[in-house]
């Protein structure tokens, strides 16, 4: 499976970075880099979801942007080479290429097709950031939850994937015994099924309708700037 992002460039754009590239598989819960560190690597998830989250204090934190196979993670939480202004933990596991700062920033140099397409990801993953937090403050747990969920499961393999409800609350920044709760209803209309350690979504387009429209806002802004959006609904 190829990085959406790679592909999406011209061939003699593709060709500066690619014969850097290494494959890495990383696992749910691997934090790739922590907020305040120098970010040495790029990283272009060909499977998996990436969180970037927000460190609120010494025991939260909360999710701004999920990234999977449309993007690139590690540029796009501050200036080039600079320190991570925010904490990338995989949410689920998968496989990225990876490519040197410094070989990924001398291509950006000498590449104006690689300036764009950088900046058109960055403006949408900016806009999902605002929307993640205009929604975290304005809508109902449950419209918070199926957006997040689709958010999941737009960019896993699967309609199951490994989740425990101390992810989720963390994602969302609430209480475990909450999310316990707005997913049992969830659950109990047929939306998703739940197990030790995992979710599946069950009903796609009625998980659509329980989303608040934070959800289509974020696709639709992927779709007006031309980014590749991550893997379409099953």
């Amino acid at each position: 499976m190829d990085n959406l992002w790679i592909a999406a460039l011209d061939p003699a754009d593709r060709q500066r970075i690619e014969p850097h590239l290494t494959e890495r598989p990383f696992a749910q819960g691997q934090m790739l880099y922590d907020a305040g560190e120098a970010v040495s690597e790029v990283w272009f998830p060909m499977s998996g979801v990436v969180s970037l989250m927000t460190i609120v204090d010494d025991d939260r934190m909360i999710e701004t942007a999920a990234i999977g196979r449309e993007g690139l993670v590690g540029v796009t939480c501050g200036p080039l080479n600079a320190r991570a202004a925010s904490r990338a933990i995989a949410q689920v596991e998968g496989v990225s290429a990876c490519c040197p700062s410094d070989v990924f920033a001398d291509a950006l140099a000498d590449s104006e097709g690689m300036r764009t397409a950088l900046a058109k990801f960055t403006e949408s993953l900016f806009a999902q950031v605002q929307q993640a937090a205009a929604c975290n403050a304005q809508h109902r747990l449950d419209e918070r939850l199926a957006r997040w969920l689709l958010t999941i499961h737009d960019r896993a393999d699967d309609d199951r994937f490994v989740l425990t409800q101390a992810d989720i609350a963390g994602m969302l920044g609430v209480r475990r015994a909450t999310v316990s709760e707005v997913g049992s209803e969830l659950e109990d209309r047929g939306l998703i099924r739940r197990g030790r350690g995992w979710v599946e979504v069950l009903d796609r387009k009625a998980l659509e309708g329980a989303s608040c429209q934070c959800y289509g806002l974020m696709r639709g802004v992927m779709k007006d700037l031309g980014v590749p959006r991550p893997n379409k609904p099953r």
